[in-house]
């Protein structure tokens, strides 16, 4: 835990190439992808090479961050910009959601309704204009995602790890370090738990007939839920190195912005799951 004063006015890091592993990893897994999805026999080989370099350039990259800020080098000028960073980066994602969300109600409130006009009985004769709907074409029968099953328990879940989160957090300005390891790691399991229920609830839904091509409907539930639980993934690996600083002696009352960086992202992922409650599952 540092408790160093630093004297200077602002930390300029030595050059790395940190940068330059990143990309070439991006280039590896995207363009695997794109040849994955192309029936290469390459791509996945790729994908997985690009995805084992990012992981080793994060976990470089992540532990040089973190050695520099226990070794006391930043100052509050730093703290701040750290700060901007993460509200501009949740902003963004906040945007990304946002399209999603509005794919989702030009589809319900005009796309659907528009199909089933007397203009379009000509081209769609058989197209019913009901939500949830698989488009005008006759396929296979699914079974639409209802909410008051693990959709309401995984929001309840969800909803308590924020609950566990901001207690973690009053424990750490407190310095109750036992305080603050405890409903960390409860927060880390109820995530945890939450994508468990999601995966199961993934495979139900695929065997009720329920696929990413199953029309407007199918399309935008995965790729709302879908994106959300890699948020949440991501979140919950956040988490879990929090969980190992804390338990190692990292932060104090006054220096522990990368925790509240994280207890940021989580709540946001908490909000975002009751916009898709609401929406995607219950209306």
């Amino acid at each position: 835990m540092s408790n160093v004063t630093p004297t200077h006015n602002y930390y300029l890091p030595e050059p790395a190439a940190y940068p330059i592993i990143g990309s070439v990893g991006l280039l590896l897994l995207l363009g695997g992808f794109a040849m994955w999805f192309n029936d290469a026999a390459v791509g996945p080989w790729s994908s997985a090479a690009g995805l084992v370099i990012l992981t080793y350039m994060m976990v470089l990259w992540f532990g040089k961050v973190i050695s520099e800020s226990e070794g006391g080098l930043y100052t509050k000028r730093v703290d701040i910009s750290y700060r901007w960073s993460m509200s501009w980066f949740i902003f963004s994602e906040v945007m990304f959601f946002a399209g999603f969300f509005g794919a989702l109600f030009y589809a319900r409130l005009y796309s659907v309704p528009e199909l089933g006009t007397l203009d379009q009985k000509l081209l769609w004769p058989d197209f019913r204009p009901d939500w949830p709907t698989a488009g005008p074409h006759v396929g296979e029968p699914f079974s639409p995602m209802g909410a008051w099953g693990i959709p309401a328990l995984n929001t309840l879940l969800l909803l308590t790890s924020g609950v566990t989160i901001t207690i973690a957090h009053f424990g750490l300005l407190q310095n109750n370090r036992s305080k603050l390891i405890l409903w960390l790691g409860l927060t880390v399991l109820l995530g945890i738990t939450f994508l468990g229920f999601q995966a199961y609830e993934y495979s139900h839904a695929y065997a009720q007939g329920l696929k990413l091509t199953t029309g407007i409907y199918g399309s935008t539930f995965y790729m709302l839920t879908g994106f959300h639980g890699f948020h949440v993934t991501v979140g919950t690996i956040m988490l879990i190195v929090i969980w190992f600083r804390c338990v190692k002696g990292h932060f104090t009352p006054d220096h522990h912005f990368a925790f509240e960086g994280v207890a940021w992202y989580w709540h946001f992922v908490d909000v975002v799951w009751l916009f898709l409650f609401i929406f995607v599952y219950w209306l």
